[in-house]
């Protein structure tokens, strides 16, 4: 298309030089003549130009194509000999494959005609053994007189006669053996259960003491003629006693809760430094709605640590004043934590509603924190849980865990198992403690009963005890014979869980002084 343009601008030129001869044979002027045939020049030589430029490009332009057109069928026939060499490979390995189908297909067809053969051989035997069978059958039909169903019935009643006696002592050792099966397995589920469950034991004590910052608050607290002190007492219900203790105080009473307050109460007003009836009233007050907090707040922490939720918050609350009361010394909301762990683990075991026993077991003893002089705190207990909808599932486990009425789930008796475990475990009420202590210091007057012994100490829980010797006493020959003499008197006169490690230690030191 570029070329046509370029010839018609050449054909533009001639016919413009044409006209412009026209013209100057009419008598126009030899400038303008000149100066037309110089534009024609021009163009013409213009127009050459750019028609030589497009040819060179062209050409150009050809001979690329011509090399891309090369390479291109290089690599063409490369892919070609490649396919072609994958082909023939493929084509060797098909006919490989046919090869040993074909092998194999005449090993099958020879088998085929084997068994065929002995399927044949077969059903001829069989053949055989079916008229021996039924000729047998008739013969005993004569000899017997009886017929099939008669001599089956026969048959069945004396295996029965004679395997009755046998089936019956089967069924009797079958039970003796699931029973011992069921009591290891229980067993089992709770040592497990309690091994898995590690629940710090604490005996609450029912006094607090309260740091003083100087002696002379002793004073202040006291007030007037003592009438901050009775101030302070009548309010929080609580006795502080002012003894010579250096800069302590003594709050006793028997209800947790109160303590506490009062324990707040003090600690605020020896902060503050001023101390009168109006504003002991006034810290009252404020150590009230701190320690209710402190209350909801270990509610919420108990109820966290469990995974427990959707609780109402009343028995959120109460929860958490269960961290303030105590039996037989021991903290009610440590023993219902400890009680949903164990009651959880031992349905996780039989494969009973872990949350549902972990639930129960938090809340089984609300009771003891409802004031009421009606009931005892497992009905009071399920009440109060019925109030606030929860499940009669739990209200159950909560009302049965001391056996005031029956079991209506497996969890409820999990409840009641778990809460028997948590009080009767050593140190966890105060006469396990007490009967605890006392074995440890019988541990310790039996080490010390030996002659040559300067002290004994029990440590570990009374796993161990280690014993001082005299040195100038017991020598290095004669130690582990008293050692051993400890023992044997440990086994004979003391009752213990587990063993006992008795370890004998004999120092000698020299001791010098230079002046």
């Amino acid at each position: 298309m570029e070329y046509v343009v370029y010839v018609l601008m050449l054909v533009v030129g001639g016919l413009v030089g044409f006209f412009l001869n026209r013209i100057s044979s009419k008598g126009k002027s030899d400038e303008i003549i000149a100066a037309a045939e110089k534009q024609r020049d021009a163009l013409l030589e213009e127009a050459r130009l750019k028609a030589q430029e497009e040819l060179e490009q062209a050409q150009k332009r050809a001979r690329e194509i011509k090399e891309k057109e090369l390479v291109l069928r290089k690599n063409a026939e490369k892919d070609i000999k490649k396919k072609k060499h994958d082909l023939e490979k493929l084509e060797s390995q098909l006919l490989h494959k046919i090869e040993k189908a074909e092998a194999r297909s005449d090993l099958l067809d020879k088998k085929m005609e084997s068994l065929r053969t002995r399927e044949s051989e077969i059903e001829t035997r069989k053949q055989e053994a079916d008229a021996l069978v039924e000729n047998q059958r008739r013969e005993l039909e004569r000899v017997a007189g009886l017929s099939p169903e008669q001599a089956r019935a026969e048959l069945l009643k004396r295996v029965e006669d004679e395997l009755s006696y046998e089936i019956a002592v089967k069924v009797k050792d079958a039970e003796t053996r699931i029973k011992e099966i069921a009591d290891k397995k229980s067993r089992e589920i709770l040592a497990t259960t309690i091994q898995r469950c590690a629940t710090d034991h604490s005996i609450d004590p029912i006094v607090t003491v309260v740091e003083l910052p100087s002696e002379e608050m002793k004073g202040r607290i006291i007030g007037r003629e003592g009438r901050n002190i009775r101030a302070f007492e009548s309010l929080t219900g609580v006795d502080c006693i002012i003894d010579d203790t250096p800069e302590a105080v003594v709050l006793s009473g028997f209800d947790p809760i109160k303590r506490e307050i009062a324990r707040v109460t003090m600690e605020m007003l020896t902060l503050d430094g001023r101390i009168h009836p109006a504003k002991i009233e006034e810290m009252y007050e404020k150590a009230k709605k701190e320690v209710n907090l402190r209350v909801k707040e270990a509610g919420e922490q108990a109820m966290l640590a469990l995974g427990i939720q959707s609780i109402h918050s009343e028995l959120i609350e109460i929860v958490g004043r269960l961290n303030f009361r105590t039996s037989y010394g021991q903290n009610v909301l440590q023993h219902s934590i400890e009680v949903a762990n164990l009651a959880a683990g031992m349905a996780a075991e039989i494969g009973a509603n872990a949350i549902l026993a972990k639930r129960a077991g938090l809340l089984h003893d609300i009771g003891k924190v409802i004031e009421s002089d009606e009931g005892n705190h497992a009905s009071l207990g399920a009440d109060f849980a019925r109030k606030y909808q929860e499940s009669p599932k739990v209200v159950n486990a909560i009302g049965a865990h001391h056996e005031d009425i029956p079991y209506e789930t497996v969890e409820a008796v999990l409840i009641s198992a778990a809460d028997a475990i948590s009080a009767s475990r050593r140190g966890a009420r105060k006469e396990s403690l007490d009967a605890y202590i006392k074995r440890l210091e019988e541990l310790e007057a039996i080490a010390r009963g030996f002659d040559g012994v300067s002290s004994a100490f029990a440590i570990q829980a009374g796993r161990e005890i280690r014993v001082m010797v005299q040195p100038e006493k017991v020598d290095d020959a004669t130690a582990p014979k008293l050692c051993r003499d400890i023992v044997k008197k440990i086994e004979s006169d003391l009752e213990y869980p587990g063993q006992v490690k008795v370890v004998l230690i004999r120092e000698t030191r020299s001791v010098e002084i230079a002046h």
